[in-house]
């Protein structure tokens, strides 16, 4: 059973920074995609960032120029540097792993990482 265990979260103050990291375990194929997404109260998750096996990256408007998502195809780990965080990215982020094959598309999560931002 494929295994995503996130961290890195916490509190913190706007304009910090906190950087999340999420590693799999137990997989015997490679990703085609690992990103993260994330879910504040009351409302929809929606993607933040997400990075393609060949390097590829792309992000929500609301943090371009502020997150960088990065990984480390040899230890299966994703990481999400978010630089000058603001009240508005407070959420629990979750880790998202996707393998696109013969067969159906497979999407793995984590647990989710909270993230607090005070004013």
């Amino acid at each position: 059973q494929v295994q995503l265990v996130e961290s890195g979260g916490g509190l913190v103050q706007a304009g910090g920074s906190l950087r999340l990291s999420c590693a799999a375990s137990r997989i015997t194929f490679s990703f085609n995609a690992m990103g993260w997404y994330r879910q504040a109260p009351g409302k929809q998750r929606e993607l933040v960032a997400v990075i393609i096996s060949g390097g590829s990256t792309n992000y929500a408007d609301s943090v371009k120029g502020r997150f960088t998502i990065s990984r480390d195809n040899a230890k299966n780990t994703v990481y999400l540097q978010m630089n000058n965080l603001k009240p508005e990215d407070t959420a629990v982020y979750y880790c998202n792993a996707r393998r696109v094959w013969a067969g159906p598309t497979q999407d793995y999560w984590g647990q989710g990482t909270q993230v607090t931002v005070s004013s």
